[in-house]
This record gives C-alpha cells, structure tokens and sequence, in this order.
C-alpha cells in the first residue's frame, strides 16, 4: 500500500427534501383540508477515525463526496424519508484544513472512534398542512427544503506514534526500526533509502510502544532542502524523540547539530520533545575512537548518549527500555500540564 499523507476532497451534504401539497379526499371527510407532510432532512457530512488505516490514498481515487438528500413529503402528514448520513473513514491523525491561504484546522481526529459532523444536511421543507390558518384554509404554499452545504478541504495525516525517530540521511534508522519491530522498512547504502515514513510497534517485556521512522533531514530543510521538513509534522504528536547519529560519519557533533538546528527551525513543539540520543553503527568504528566520540556528543549535547548497532544488535534492549522510561515519564508531564477537568455543580459536593 502507498504512503499518501495529503489529499483535497469535495465533500457536500444532502439537501433537504420538499415539502408536499396535498389535500384529504376521504369519502366521508365533508370538509376536507390540506395534509402535506414535511421534507426529509438531508444527510449529513461526518468524519470518523478509525484503527487500522495509516495513509490516505484512498482519497487519490475518491475526491467527491455528496450526501443523499431528505425524500419529499407526502399527503396524509407523511414526512419524507431523511437521507442516509455519509461517513468518510479517515486515519487516526487525521486533520481537515480548509481550503484558504490559512489552512486552518477546521477538525482534529486524535482518537479512535471520534466523529464530526462537518457539513449539516438541509432541514426539509414545509408540508401545505402547516401554512393553515384560520383564513387560509387550503394553503397550496410549501416549502422547498433547506439547501446543502459543500466545500473543498484538505486532508493532512499526522501519524500518531510514541517515539519519532530522527537523523542525518543513512543514520541507521531504517535498520533500527526493522532489528526492533516487525516493519520491514527499505535498507540501502545510499541517502535518502527512506522517501516516506514508516512504522512500527515495539514488544518488549510485555510491553509496547510505536516507533516512527521519517526520511532523513539535511541542512536547510527547513527552507526545503532535500525532502524538506513535509515529514517532521508526523513527529509533532510523538511523545519523545530518539535522535541516531552516525558514529562512522564524519563529524557526529556537527551531524547532531544540523538535526537540532533544523528541529528548531520547524518549531510546532519539536525543540522541547523530550529526546535521547544514539550513535549507531558503532559496530563500524574502532571502541577506542567510538569512546572519544561519545564523550564528545556528550560534551555537545549535555546528555550521554547510547552506544547502538543495529546491525548486531548490540545495545539495543537498554535503548529501549530506556525509551519506555522516556514515554512515561512524557505522559505524566503531559498530564500534569492540562488543566484539570470541569466537575459539574452536586448538592452532594
């Protein structure tokens, strides 16, 4: 299955149905009287996250959306049928932006099983039966229902994970998110082996946790140097960030400073992830210079960091049961930063 993380839609809802004109023709009702029902209401336009999905290319071959609208009215006061509410399935993560120079989010689904209702169907139309009055016995007036309402927006997928993987191009990500889950992500001797992001769920100890793997970034992709930074919007929702340095590469300190430069740059949030850094590949580099290499990215960073290869698996299991650790100590801070919740009013309080 192809990775698509935007996509523009057409989406309009029903309109609503007629009201009808109608008038009592029974044998023995003398007098008669006008018995049009009501319109249907028009289907709605509601959006729902649900599991399983992780891409939107569903929607390169669906763009156009349109709701059924509410069936007419009918004599004897029968209201007419609603139309059926249209239901667009779209991934956890997923944001609706409207279609203007803003881009502004106009629905945020976070959560399996969320919907909203974007799009309102047309209320239906008046039946003749309610326009009688007391002068106006055989009103022939009714209503033509409510019209719908459409509008081009913009799908935008922000992958939702635990753990976003970042680094250099040929940083060795691709290899570790293979050596510690089940994904079987593309591995080459080349930058840039990684043009879409991958992802992957982590079991440990009867444990888990998902791990995002994004392109690589280089030096000025904030300004849309190589891929760009179009993938680190997938990383704004990780609870924390694990940074792979290459250790054969030739200045780790100045490859680590490139990353952090260009997380800065991007803002959303990215600078302040909690992160913990890996120099990988180390199976390549002699344990002497490996040593003053780390002290240096310590030196640098201010944080020491891990000693990996993924390759040999060496150093694996205390990276990830350090990220365990990281994750929840994420989840308590975030939790302790929301307000706490609204308690309605009890006499019992």
């Amino acid at each position: 299955m192809h990775f698509l993380d935007q996509a523009k839609i057409f989406v309009r809802s029903g309109a609503g149905g007629p009201g009808a004109v109608s008038f009592r023709r029974e044998k023995f009702a003398e007098y008669g009287g006008p018995n049009g029902g009501h319109g249907g209401k028009g289907a709605d336009i509601i959006f729902e996250a649900v599991a399983g999905l992780n891409t939107l290319i569903d929607f390169r071959y669906t763009q156009h959306f349109r709701a059924p609208r509410g069936k007419g009215g009918a004599g004897q006061n029968r209201t007419g049928a609603g139309g059926e509410d249209l239901i667009i399935k779209v991934p956890v993560g997923t944001q609706v932006l409207a279609d203007d120079e803003e881009r502004s989010v106009l629905i945020d689904m976070t959560e399996v099983g969320q919907r909203v209702v974007l799009l309102r169907g047309g209320d239906g139309g008046r039946g003749n039966a309610s326009y009688k009055t007391s002068t106006n016995r055989a009103p022939r007036q009714h209503g033509q229902g409510w019209p719908s309402e459409e509008m081009y927006v913009w799908l935008r997928l922000k992958l939702m994970a635990d753990v976003g993987i970042v680094g250099l191009p040929n940083a060795g990500k691709s290899t570790f998110l293979n050596r510690t889950t089940n994904a079987v992500a593309k591995v080459g001797d080349y930058p840039f082996t990684t043009l879409r992001p991958q992802l992957g769920v982590v079991s440990h100890k009867q444990r888990e946790f998902v791990l995002a793997d994004i392109p690589g970034l280089i030096e000025g992709a904030a300004e849309g140097a190589g891929i760009g930074d179009r993938f680190l919007g997938h990383v704004e929702r990780c609870r924390a960030l694990l940074h792979l340095v290459d250790a054969e590469g030739e200045d780790p300190v100045e490859a680590w400073r490139v990353v952090r430069g260009e997380l800065d740059a991007y803002g959303a949030g990215l600078e302040d992830k909690p992160e913990l850094i890996a120099l990988s590949r180390t199976d390549l580099v002699d344990p002497k210079e490996l040593a003053k290499l780390a002290k240096k990215l310590a030196k640098a960073s201010g944080a020491t960091p891990y000693i990996v290869s993924a390759a040999t698996g060496e150093g694996v299991e205390p990276l990830i049961e350090a990220l365990f650790d990281l994750i929840g100590d994420a989840a308590v801070a975030a939790a302790e930063a929301e307000p706490d919740p609204e308690i309605p009013w009890s006499p019992l309080a």
